[in-house]
């Protein structure tokens, strides 16, 4: 049976909405095993209404983590697997002529849905790319001069491999842009490991696992509701300049040739919302900000020459930067 969240008072909603999200990361813990920093980054930009560049070697569980998502929410999931023969039509949709009443008719493509998986986004060439980051952008497609809105909730969750970089097309830094999180999917742990390959092998033919198990737990609309409410939770003037001087901070690094724009601090103030809804509060506090700057600004920063040949990572500077700014007393 699924929950809609009811008409009630503003503090009883948000409590409500809090508990359906502990049931929806619940739920996806049924399919997925760990990754538990995964899921939460996930859940959060799935509350504050952005898309999700997911980065981490095969056989990870990403698929699994979207597909049990859309199941948790009754919503629909597309998979395009990106070639470097892909073209914008092949994603949006296209026109087709019908003989039989004369005219043309719309035959709308897989990102007509609510969670569209672009697996190895970086595979597809520039064309592709800037037709799909359009519509993350517009939530809308136009086939033949006809506007046509996407449902909501939308989400777009691209896959990339960090090690297979032959025939691939690296997204642009204005691209790359449009991301809210970029999520870090690494190796599980060896008791996670040990779970998974003891249910996988346990009287099953294939190598997968599978979301049969997952429950609805709400409709698609009272996504929306649960959105709402995450852009609703209060935030302190002091965090705002917080979330500001790590932004600009990153513009004066001497690690950094690159340092991240002002979509960076948008993307940190709603990463910061959702995750303190996700921890049960009603208000923003400095650790929610320090939580997501990582995942909100890592893909928006690059790093100088000598940063990358000494085996530095961006979550290094980004930590190193964090460090050097005070936090507002709660």
């Amino acid at each position: 049976m699924t929950t809609q969240i009811e008409s009630q008072t503003a503090d009883a909603r948000f409590k409500q909405g809090v508990d359906i999200l502990l049931r929806i990361r619940a739920e996806i813990g049924k399919a997925v095993i760990g990754q538990q920093q995964a899921i939460d980054q996930t859940l959060i930009c799935l509350l504050a209404g952005g898309h999700v560049l997911l980065e981490g070697v095969p056989g990870l569980g990403k698929t699994l983590l979207v597909k049990a998502l859309a199941r948790t929410f009754s919503g629909d999931f597309a998979r395009i697997q990106f070639t470097p023969d892909l073209m914008p039509a092949d994603v949006m949709g296209h026109a087709l002529f019908n003989m039989s009443t004369q005219s043309f008719t719309i035959r709308k493509g897989p990102i007509f849905t609510h969670l569209l998986l672009a697996d190895e986004i970086n595979r597809a060439p520039a064309k592709t790319q800037s037709a799909l980051l359009e519509v993350m952008q517009e939530r809308q497609v136009t086939i033949e001069g006809e506007a046509h809105e996407l449902a909501a909730p939308f989400m777009t969750l691209a896959t990339q491999n960090p090690l297979e970089q032959e025939g691939t097309y690296p997204l642009p830094e204005a691209q790359l842009d449009r991301f809210l999180l970029k999520v870090v999917i690494g190796y599980p742990s060896e008791s996670e490991e040990i779970r998974m390959l003891t249910e996988i092998t346990s009287g099953k033919l294939a190598d997968q696992l599978d979301v049969m198990n997952v429950q609805a737990v709400v409709r698609p609309v009272a996504v929306q509701t649960l959105q709402q409410m995450a852009a609703s939770v209060r935030v302190d003037p002091q965090i705002v300049e917080y979330a500001l001087k790590v932004v600009r901070a990153t513009r004066n690094s001497p690690s950094l040739t690159v340092g991240a724009g002002p979509r960076g601090g948008i993307a940190l103030i709603r990463a910061a919302r959702a995750h303190a809804m996700l921890q049960g509060r009603a208000w923003v506090t400095p650790d929610d900000v320090k939580a997501m700057i990582v995942p909100a600004l890592r893909h928006r920063i690059t790093l100088t020459p000598d940063m990358q040949i000494e085996g530095r990572d961006e979550a290094d500077v980004l930590r190193e930067i964090t460090g050097q700014i005070a936090a507002p007393r709660q």
